[in-house]
């Protein structure tokens, strides 16, 4: 009775060697997930850098018509004239700096979906390397616990 339970024992503890916790897997899907935080962070900031370039533009530019718009000028119908520039002037580059807003708000979405895509790839790789092993491993511990329980 002894020996059949030594015997049950080995070969529980030889079934649980074969199922180690597979950490290389658990680091590749860690790097995986590290490495899209980078390149969406590195979006992310990028969108926010060209944004900022946009903003200081405008605002630069926008100082500069307001300081050409409230210069003294010798006829009132001159200041009527001025006013009337930079409205339309600020309309036109409303539109423009507006668009240029959509643009990196488009090449953030477009970059996020490729960026989604090949994480999804590469997380799918990643699971199915890990089921693979984890098959491999049960398969050869099944085979290796018959073996024992047939001597």
């Amino acid at each position: 009775m002894a020996a059949k339970a030594q015997d049950m024992t080995a070969m529980l503890k030889d079934m649980m060697g074969a199922f180690p916790v597979d950490t290389k897997a658990m680091d590749d899907a860690f790097k995986t997930t590290a490495t899209l935080n980078e390149k969406l962070s590195g979006v992310a900031l990028e969108a926010a850098e060209k944004s900022t370039e946009i903003s200081a533009k405008w605002t630069k530019d926008t100082l500069t018509k307001l300081a050409e718009m409230s210069k003294a000028k010798a006829e009132p119908a001159d200041y009527a004239k001025s006013m009337t520039e930079f409205a339309s002037a600020q309309a036109e580059v409303t539109a423009e700096n507006m668009a240029a807003f959509a643009e990196i708000a488009k090449k953030v979405q477009m970059d996020t979906v490729e960026l989604m895509m090949a994480a999804g790839k590469d997380f799918s790789e990643d699971a199915t390397a890990a089921v693979k092993k984890a098959t491999n491993d049960a398969t050869a511990a099944a085979k290796k616990a018959s073996t024992a329980a047939a001597k």
